[in-house]
């Protein structure tokens, strides 16, 4: 029995049992604790695929069983945080409650992106459309947010229903959307053919460190707008 085959099925394993820890956690309300989950399950999901690479040993079985892990964790859980930041919104107003399954939007739409990148075959050096483990931080950092930031305008933005269903329909909308998104894998360490991903990395981790929770979803849109930038720096070169 060959047991190298095996090790990076137990990551991915180790990344659906967080999901399904971080989707009780939201359940109940715990987004700390949700966040710390998701976070751990990403980085199993990082390592699964890594191993399995290193160790030569991908293959179908693997694919599958990632896509199954990743519905928890960057779908199923983020979609249940949404859900419950909406009905906190609508607490005055509870007979319109149903509203709040729009946040599970966002879980349909994973599911939807993660079975279309189970049999695209452009995906294997860049994205197709925003990854479902970067909706998934974006949408677990919101409470976190809500609960830290003294900005009153992003206060008043996180705790808005509309901006909240906007978000749900835009991120959505990404995930599925024909847009090429840079992979952070490095063939090389150069800088003309990295600058894109160094300058991304470089304004994320001063983002870290100064604004803490509130660098997540402005990294997540600075991803997307520095690949829409490198789109047509590679467009105009190509002509």
């Amino acid at each position: 029995m060959n047991l190298k085959k095996h090790i990076p099925n137990l990551f991915t394993l180790g990344n659906l049992f967080c999901g399904t820890l971080a989707t009780i956690y939201a359940i109940v309300g715990d987004y700390e604790m949700t966040a710390f989950l998701v976070v751990l399950g990403i980085v199993f999901d990082f390592f699964d695929g890594f191993l399995a690479r290193m160790l030569g040993v991908t293959g179908e079985l693997g694919k599958q069983l990632d896509s199954l892990a990743d519905m928890v964790t960057s779908g199923v859980a983020p979609g249940i945080v949404m859900l419950n930041l909406l009905l906190q919104t609508m607490e005055a107003d509870y007979s319109y409650h149903y509203i709040a399954y729009t946040g599970l939007l966002l879980t349909l739409a994973a599911a939807y992106r993660l079975a279309k990148f189970n049999i695209d075959t452009r995906q294997s050096e860049s994205f197709i459309g925003l990854p479902t483990p970067a909706m998934s931080l974006f949408i677990i950092s919101l409470p976190l947010i809500q609960t830290s930031t003294d900005i009153q305008f992003v206060s008043d933005l996180v705790n808005n229903n509309y901006v909240l269903i906007g978000i749900t329909v835009v991120l959505s909308i990404l995930m599925n959307l024909e847009l090429p998104l840079f992979s952070l894998k490095f063939k090389s360490f150069g800088l003309k053919e990295n600058l894109i991903k160094y300058i991304f990395l470089f304004i994320s981790v001063i983002m870290i460190v100064t604004i803490h929770y509130l660098s997540v979803p402005l990294i997540i849109l600075l991803y997307v707008l520095l690949s829409i930038i490198n789109n047509r720096i590679q467009r105009k070169e190509t002509v």
